[in-house]
């Protein structure tokens, strides 16, 4: 998921950085490969990073922290796509160079990222407020995996129409039309609402607007740099102080940062390769699981690990709240 706007801590759970010297080198490590699988896999990465730290007994390290270590998801991008990313620079130059910037199909996907960009940024400038507060309760963030979850089998139902009439979609950079980068470029604006999944909504997109799995997760990844820049760079400028305040600060993000630059880059090679054999619907059945055990946290009466940790102790509970409660908790 990307993030924009000025952290504020007095938000619920998406502030800024809480205590960076709170998060341990393994926290960090674990944190930072939940990023980098989930950023890419179609199923969440904020969803995760809300979860995980509750089942470890800890706070929500907040939206920014979350922002700054996708600096190393978009090494992972820059890395495992740099043949495409070169094509698409190079094509550009030359479209520019030529006064034909939508001239050659690199060109064409080059400026496609660009204006796909643009809703996402708009976005999330105008409901920074929204984003960082209300929509990380854990209803909506409930409700944001249904919809992502629904938009995934979706994409799969019109493949299978799509198959039945013989055709498989567009294959390949060069089939990318203007439609399908403007409308990946709006559904990428789900993403701002933590548990829809970024890759999963665009991918979704393409699908749905006649590119084949493959291809839509290609130029979904290449979509991404520019808001995962935009966001990383933003957080960790506003947050500069808090992620260099101590050398402790500086570990815990860095050490997040890389293992997400290595986690994603692992990811985004199988997923590419997946796509070109096998369907979506294994992400389907996870996200379905995620939304069941988010349901039954919220209503079901499940504890978190620090309140069955503080009960078996005998301890009077300050994580006796509900799940709710506990990931929406101020920050004092």
């Amino acid at each position: 998921m990307v993030r924009y706007g000025p952290a504020r801590p007095d938000l619920v759970s998406g502030g800024g950085f809480r205590n960076l010297a709170s998060v341990s080198p393994i926290t960090a490590i674990i944190l930072g490969a939940v990023q980098g699988l989930t950023e890419f896999l179609p199923i969440s990465s904020t969803a995760h990073l809300l979860i995980v730290p509750l089942l470890l007994g800890q706070d929500d390290p907040g939206a920014a922290y979350s922002a700054v270590i996708q600096c190393g998801t978009l090494l992972a991008v820059v890395v495992a796509m740099r043949r495409d990313i070169a094509a698409l620079a190079a094509g550009f130059a030359r479209g520019l160079r030529d006064g034909k910037p939508l001239g050659t199909p690199e060109s064409r996907a080059a400026v496609l990222v660009i204006v796909g960009t643009i809703p996402i940024v708009a976005a999330g400038f105008a409901l920074k407020h929204l984003i960082r507060g209300e929509a990380r309760r854990p209803e909506v963030v409930l409700a944001a995996v249904c919809l992502g979850t629904l938009l995934l089998a979706a994409a799969e139902f019109v493949l299978t129409v799509r198959a039945r009439r013989g055709s498989r979609g567009r294959d390949g950079l060069a089939g990318v039309t203007l439609l399908d980068g403007l409308t990946m470029g709006l559904f990428q604006v789900l993403a701002l609402l933590p548990g829809t999944s970024r890759s999963g909504a665009t991918i979704a997109s393409g699908i749905f607007t006649g590119l084949d799995r493959r291809t839509a997760a290609r130029f979904s990844f290449l979509l991404s740099l520019p808001a995962i820049a935009a966001a990383g760079i933003l957080e960790a400028w506003q947050e500069r102080r808090a992620i260099f305040g101590t050398p402790a600060d500086t570990a815990a993000a860095a050490i997040g940062t890389l293992t997400a630059a290595v986690v994603g880059y692992a990811a985004i090679r199988w997923l590419l390769s997946s796509l070109a054999r096998h369907t979506l619907w294994p992400f389907v059945v996870y996200r379905l699981a995620l939304a069941g055990f988010l349901a039954a946290w919220l209503f079901g009466g499940l504890s978190s690990p620090e309140v069955a940790k503080s009960s078996g102790s005998g301890e009077s509970p300050t994580s006796s709240a509900s799940p709710a409660e506990t990931i929406s908790r101020p920050v004092t």
